[in-house]
């Protein structure tokens, strides 16, 4: 099946306002996004990088949480070992040190090569703890998620050609049956 770039970008500010919806999240809160661009064209996930599609997913996605003060960290992939690509101000902010690495199409990946070419001060870190997100392809993001992920569903389960699966996350609940909770 065929998808117009623009398809792309409206399944994805479809998918990420969903999500948002679910997850309510407060300004300052890390939305990350795994997105292989070769999953949504019909491809194998690192073997069909498109920068074009990339692009789309991320005109569907940023202007929603910049419009709301959430934090955009978009994931590399398994060539910089799943780094993520932040506004420099909200890595400082959460205390997450910056390293040495710029994003490429083939080492990183087209949507986090995206990001950074549309982020004011991009930086990489190496881990974070975001409050909701988006895997889009199986790009894995459980790994970026705080400790407690909650599975999200929405109206839709693609972006183009490629699987989607989305999580909130909630505090942990500690105390046992004697414990009161909101």
């Amino acid at each position: 099946m065929e998808f117009t770039l623009q398809d792309i970008e409206a399944q994805s500010r479809q998918a990420a306002l969903e999500l948002l919806e679910a997850a309510a999240l407060a300004p300052g809160s890390i939305f990350v996004v795994g997105c292989s661009s070769s999953e949504i064209t019909g491809g194998r996930i690192g073997k069909a990088s498109s920068p074009e599609t990339a692009q789309a997913v991320l005109r569907g996605i940023l202007p929603l949480l910049e419009e709301r003060g959430i934090c955009l960290a978009a994931q590399c992939c398994e060539h910089l070992n799943r780094a993520l690509i932040l506004e420099a101000d909200c890595a400082a902010r959460y205390g997450y040190d910056p390293v040495s690495v710029r994003p490429q199409p083939k080492a990183g990946g087209s949507f986090a090569t995206a990001a950074w070419d549309a982020f004011r001060h991009p930086v990489a870190v190496e881990h974070i703890r975001a409050h909701a997100g988006l895997d889009i392809g199986g790009t894995l993001i459980g790994m970026h998620l705080r400790d407690v992920a909650v599975p999200v569903r929405l109206s839709l389960d693609h972006i183009g050609c490629a699987l989607l699966l989305c999580a909130r996350t909630r505090p942990k609940f500690i105390g046992g049956s004697r414990a009161c909770y909101e």
